[in-house]
């Protein structure tokens, strides 16, 4: 990559960084305005919350995910209802991975025009996602998560056995290969606003591809970057996300992905990835068996 691509995509995502904290302020003054109280009404997150923060954007930063593990410990600790979660996931953690993303995008080669057109997928899919899914009833919601999560935990098993395809030395495609990275990317990013991540999913395309995998942090740190602030836009307008758990999210993310990225840097993960499978997995099963409880036409409850 040219020095003046990586100069303007550093640009881009300082831009990005200005867009989501005036979606975090304007948030702010909304729950402000209902609450008629102070400043940090309804924001000032809990311990669990800021826990929550570290330990899954810590194991994001190191090649776990976050969106997965996050989900299973709202539930297990109910702080989040179930139809707030994608909203809560995507606006919480969009902090941490635009740090991340300035991390990854400087210490990993990728061809420029691969990674922007990537990113650009992405930010499509998150934009007509979050559309979608801001609207749905919480069965739907529940069901969803439900089945992205089993197909989280089956790429993390992939992962785990290490059977996920190879890749190769490529760090650009074109033609057909790169028409499929764009088709791919988008899909990705819609489905990022369900809450499945994009780093093992990212992986295998990258790897399916012929593309080396490290290629898959700075595309997939780089397309939630500028993905999820836009999702977070949507789900904050209709008001579907909690603030409380996501100021958790970013207050304990930040640090978790300095000491990751620039102290820990990598830790052997298998015995992580077998626990994140079997937590995961419980959560699934939970979700579709809450849905399935639910009323088939249960209202859209209101935003608080």
């Amino acid at each position: 990559m040219s020095f003046d691509a990586k100069t303007w995509l550093l640009v881009a995502l300082g831009a990005i960084t200005v867009f989501h904290l005036y979606t975090l302020g304007s948030a702010i003054r909304r729950k402000r305005a209902e609450a008629g109280q102070g400043p940090a009404t309804g924001v000032a997150p809990s311990p669990l919350g800021i826990g929550i923060g570290f330990i899954t954007n810590f194991f994001d930063t190191l090649g776990v995910g976050s969106f997965a593990t996050t989900t299973t410990l709202f539930r297990f600790f109910k702080t989040v209802p179930d139809e707030r979660i994608p909203g809560t996931l995507n606006v919480g953690h969009t902090l941490a991975t635009i740090v991340q993303a300035f991390i990854y995008t400087q210490a990993v080669e990728v061809e420029s025009t691969t990674l922007i057109l990537m990113i650009v997928a992405a930010v499509l899919g998150a934009w007509l996602g979050a559309g979608v899914v801001g609207n749905w009833p919480k069965r739907r919601i529940q069901m969803g998560m439900g089945i992205c999560l089993l197909v989280a935990a089956g790429l993390t098993v992939l992962q785990a056995l290490n059977i996920a395809p190879g890749g190769g030395e490529a760090i650009a495609v074109e033609g057909v290969k790169l028409g499929a990275a764009l088709v791919g990317n988008f899909l990705l990013g819609a489905l990022m606003t369900l809450g499945i991540g994009l780093y093992g999913p990212c992986m295998i395309l990258i790897s399916l591809l012929g593309m080396n995998p490290k290629a898959a942090f700075p595309i997939m740190m780089g397309s939630c970057a500028f993905l999820m602030p836009i999702a977070s836009q949507r789900f904050s307008v209709m008001g579907r996300f909690d603030l409380k758990a996501a100021f958790g999210l970013i207050v304990g993310g930040i640090p978790a992905v300095l000491i990751a990225a620039l102290i820990v840097k990598s830790l052997p993960l298998v015995y992580v990835r077998w626990l994140v499978v079997i937590v995961v997995l419980y959560t699934a099963i939970t979700l579709l068996r809450s849905a399935r409880q639910q009323p088939a036409a249960a209202p859209t409850p209101e935003p608080a």
